[in-house]
């Protein structure tokens, strides 16, 4: 007998069905959607998956208020690929950001490092700003909105490539792709924000939790320079809980860093005069970050090489994969039944050693 799965944060709950629910795939995909939509997955009471733009369920706006956070307050999001988790967070009574919820994806595509040309299957990573017209109610993909890929640094690199989106189902091809229910839940609430008046909200696209150890396990990476400036956006953001301010100069990304002259226009050149430099306790916080990754690649004695096979599925979504196969997981996880983009690479965890224990790895680099 099959079952229909309930996702709240990173949890599943699992619940029997009849075996008539399972006669087609049609009769399974509406089964699913509906099923998903009264069991309030990822936390949302939505009656139906309808082609009208998603609002805030009443289960949402109660676990905002548990949360000191309203409606309307300003919504930022993070994104991690190998933990394959998007983190919403929202503006509460301290006047900081505080993190709402964490939503497992079913799906991304490529592998850790930036996008960099049309066609590559890269899932973007860098600094991203969404305004609503950026928002589609109408998305193939039940509901999207889009990253605004390539940003002022990435085309003034030359890097190419559009579309690039966070949406539903469990297919991606550059995108981040989330169930219906949870991608609708995430739409709702970055509108009410911007309808709010919050003139864009900040995405900030990650190759993992760029934590020193993480950074450590990473050391032989060629995007390794690429993800130091990350890290400087990323602690930051971690610090002080604040949006940090994102601008681009010098080929690089530079924060919270006011110009004489005003933003910079031309990311390829040297950074302008600065008129205001970062806070001073800031920075000294973020030379010590700083010092911490050093010291931790020093001390690393693992020197991982992952072998991608295509992208990355949060480990609830391959249990499901592996357990009911490509087709029923597809059926659950959007009303439309697309299909789970390359099952076999999906089910191919390229990350699985980065967390068996040291030891077993001693004498290998």
């Amino acid at each position: 007998m099959s079952s229909l799965f309930h996702l709240s944060g990173t949890s599943i709950q699992t619940q029997g069905r009849s075996r008539q629910g399972l006669r087609s795939l049609r009769r399974l995909a509406i089964a699913g959607v509906m099923a998903l939509a009264l069991a309030g997955c990822a936390g949302s009471d939505y009656e139906n998956l309808s082609r009208n733009a998603p609002r805030l369920s009443s289960a949402t706006i109660s676990e905002m208020a548990k949360k000191d956070m309203k409606p309307e307050s300003p919504v930022l999001v993070r994104i991690f690929k190998q933990e394959s988790e998007l983190e919403v967070w929202k503006v509460d009574k301290t006047g900081r950001y505080a993190l709402f919820k964490t939503y497992p994806m079913c799906r991304w595509s490529g592998k850790l490092g930036p996008k960099r040309k049309q066609g590559d299957r890269q899932a973007p990573e860098g600094f991203y700003h969404v305004s609503a017209g950026m928002l589609n109610p109408q998305s193939q993909y039940y509901v999207s909105f889009n990253l605004g890929y390539p940003n002022r640094l990435e085309s003034a690199l030359g890097y190419t490539g559009d579309a690039l989106m966070v949406h539903g189902a469990c297919s991606s091809s550059g995108c981040y792709a989330m169930t219906d229910q949870a991608a609708g839940e995430i739409y709702a609430i970055v509108a009410k924000a911007l309808a709010s008046g919050q003139a864009a909200f900040q995405v900030q696209a990650f190759p993992f939790r760029m934590t020193a150890e993480n950074m450590a396990l990473h050391r032989s990476d060629p995007e390794m320079p690429f993800w130091r400036t990350l890290k400087e956006g990323y602690d930051s953001f971690e610090l002080t809980k604040q949006q940090p301010k994102v601008a681009a100069c010098g080929r690089r990304y530079v924060f919270n860093t006011e110009f004489k002259d005003g933003t910079p226009r031309n990311p390829l050149a040297p950074c302008p005069e600065v008129a205001v430099p970062p806070e001073p306790e800031l920075v000294a916080q973020l030379d010590a970050e700083k010092l911490k990754v050093d010291e931790a690649i020093a001390s690393s004695r693992r020197n991982h090489v992952v072998s991608y096979v295509d992208g990355g599925m949060h480990p609830s979504f391959r249990a499901l994969l592996r357990r009911d196969g490509p087709e029923q997981l597809a059926a659950r996880t959007s009303n439309r039944a697309y299909p789970v983009s390359r099952p076999e690479a999906a089910l191919a965890d390229p990350f699985k050693a980065l967390v068996e224990p040291e030891d077993r790895h001693v004498g290998k680099d």
